[in-house]
């Protein structure tokens, strides 16, 4: 029977299928490394792994694809080769992009039979999501904080997407989301708090025992990179009790390793390069005196310049190598460990983070602000990790099977009397303005197109639109009766290019369509026809005309970076659903102290599938 035989005895019917399906795996870190292991032993015939980042030192505790060796390297590509070894039956291809470039568009997208979400951010969610809906593909999104975790099931037209719900601020975020590049302030408050503070006065991570340095043809060059860092944050270690102390720790990480990051071109053709500090040019500028940087911090609910971040940098430096000498001085380890409410330590991290936040173009935040942030970062657990993404295979199944109706969006906490909560899937929001809207395809000859053409060729005319409307895109209005400057110009102007996504919003006060999202396709046109077209003809429905509340009493929580809500409940009656049938008793909620003691319940298809029924 060879490798498959397992797999086909409980799959039945199905194996087939997931042979041949072809699989986009969106994300390789933690979940995506426990989801790649599922799907390659699982036996899907295709996978597609997209990640932009890189293997970090801090990966490898949870990450378990990757060894000491591939720090540094793509993720994307190192999964695909760990995987690869399970199962080499399994096509495999990795894309070390991000998936908001413009090669994966959304005819891309629709040769999929499943996309699997393993993303960090809520940004990249949404896109996947809205691109997801575009292709018409369905989607298991996924995402964990700490011990909890959610799987949701996506299908077009059937049940809610992403953004069906609305997401809050993030107040807590997971480790993970550290870029080599950062790009938001909780990038640098962690790069300060997590990596700096433990290099000067932590645990290094160069001190674990045992560590893989081997070598390799590929790697060589950027082993040999860590251990020369590692032995430059050594020496300035072993010179705290110097007065030259500050100075080498500020040239270290915000010339020295900035200038090495700058010498890495390719990193910078997308993105804005960041500019390297030197110490004397900001000693000079500064207005405040170093000795005044214990003053400074006491404002700490305003932001602070780059002069006063400099001054809290060298003042907090210099209190921390004092309480080192003293720890050493009486015997001890001298190790510190970061405590939000340790004023020195806090200083330290805030003005660190700040002036890396300057480095990369990035709004510093205030020390109050800082000292909330730091105190929210939510560790990723392995445990965690592996058991969503268990879950969101056996939800594959269920969409596979075409058993939408048997497919529920589970809840992982370990707050309630059930580790493992479930709840229906609902249908989709009729107020959404991603899901609930018309879709259809735009063609436009990039050469000629104006949005003049769109509007008086293709709206008014084909559509039947009358004055009152607007079109969007991601980054605000291009037209609306009172906004007619754009007419003239051409969609490349506007930064509007292949797969590219407008809205058009019909804002007639009497019974107005639903939303028009339109996807651009980029096409030379010939110089007699039309420089933007429809492909197909399309009916816009009317947006209903009342509109059930979604809260329905239940509370919305804030939602994590990597998208996870702590809980969402609420008494749902059988009408509400679309699938009828199904039960929605099983919801994990346990009234006092009953704990149910009934046995987990096995149920074998007829087609052969063990499957525990969730």
């Amino acid at each position: 029977m060879g490798r498959d035989r397992y797999p086909r005895q409980s799959l039945g019917a199905l194996h087939n299928r997931i042979k041949q399906a072809r699989i986009l795996m969106i994300g390789a870190g933690g979940i995506g490394c426990e989801l790649l292991k599922n799907l390659v032993l699982t036996g899907f015939g295709e996978v597609h792994i997209v990640d932009l980042d890189t293997i970090d030192l801090s990966n490898l505790n949870r990450q378990f694809l990757f060894r000491r060796e591939h720090i540094k390297k793509p993720k994307a590509l190192v999964a695909r080769d760990s995987a690869a070894k399970f199962n080499p039956l399994v096509k495999l291809e990795a894309h070390h992009a991000n998936i908001k470039d413009s090669q994966f568009s959304v005819d891309w997208f629709s040769g999929f039979t499943i996309v699997f979400n393993a993303l960090d951010n809520l940004d990249a969610r949404r896109h996947v999501n809205k691109m997801c809906l575009a292709a018409n593909v369905p989607l298991i999104e996924s995402g964990t904080t700490g011990f909890n975790g959610q799987v949701q099931v996506i299908v077009k037209g059937r049940s809610e997407c992403y953004d069906c719900n609305t997401k809050q601020t993030p107040k807590s975020f997971p480790v993970c989301t550290i870029r080599s590049t950062p790009s938001q302030p909780i990038h640098c408050i962690v790069w300060a708090k997590s990596y700096l503070f433990n290099e000067i006065f932590g645990t290094s991570e160069d001190e674990v025992a045992d560590l893989d340095y081997s070598q390799d043809s590929e790697n060589a060059a950027e082993i040999e990179n860590l251990r020369q860092e590692a032995q430059a944050l050594s020496k300035i270690r072993q010179s705290i009790e110097s007065h030259d102390f500050p100075r080498q720790v500020f040239e270290k990480v915000f010339k020295d390793d900035i200038n090495r990051l700058l010498s890495m071109e390719d990193m910078w053709k997308t993105r804005k390069p960041p500019n390297a500090l030197n110490f004397e040019a900001v000693s000079r500028t500064s207005a405040v005196g170093r000795e005044a940087g214990g003053s400074v911090a006491q404002r700490d609910q305003a932001t602070w310049s780059l002069a006063e971040n400099f001054a809290v940098f060298c003042d907090s430096l210099r209190r921390l190598s004092s309480r080192i000498q003293h720890i050493q001085a009486s015997g001890s380890l001298p190790v510190l460990s970061f405590d939000k409410d340790d004023d020195d330590i806090l200083d330290f991290v805030a003005a660190s983070a700040n002036m890396r936040s300057i480095v990369f173009g990035i709004e510093p935040r205030s020390k109050f602000d800082i000292k909330q942030m730091a105190g929210n970062i939510i560790p990723a657990i392995a445990t965690t990790n592996a058991m969503i993404a268990g879950l969101c295979v056996l939800q594959a199944y269920k969409v596979m099977r075409e058993e939408l109706g048997r497919a529920k969006t589970v809840f992982l906490e370990r707050s309630g009397a059930r580790v493992i909560n479930s709840e229906s899937l609902r249908p989709p929001n009729p107020n959404c303005e991603v899901c609930n809207v018309a879709q259809a395809r735009l063609v436009v000859d990039p050469a000629r197109a104006t949005l003049n053409d769109l509007v008086e060729g293709v709206l008014k005319p084909e559509l039947g639109y009358g004055d009152e409307f607007s079109i969007n895109n991601e980054v605000g209005t291009l037209y609306d009766p009172e906004l007619d400057d754009n007419l003239s110009k051409k969609f490349g102007d506007l930064g509007i290019k292949n797969d590219s996504f407008l809205t058009v919003i019909d804002d007639e006060d009497e019974n107005p369509r639903v939303n028009l999202s339109l996807s651009v396709i980029e096409k030379d046109l010939h110089g007699d026809s039309k420089s933007v077209l429809l492909p197909q003809t399309i009916k816009i429905p009317r947006k209903p005309t009342t509109v059930s509340n979604r809260t329905n009493g239940e509370a919305l929580v804030a939602v994590a970076a990597n998208g996870v809500t702590a809980k969402r409940k609420r008494s749902a009656s059988p009408e509400e659903s679309p699938f009828q049938g199904q039960q929605s008793a099983k919801r994990g909620k346990v009234q006092g102290a009953v704990v149910s003691n009934d046995p987990v319940v096995i149920e074998d298809s007829t087609n052969g599938a063990i499957v525990i029924d969730d």
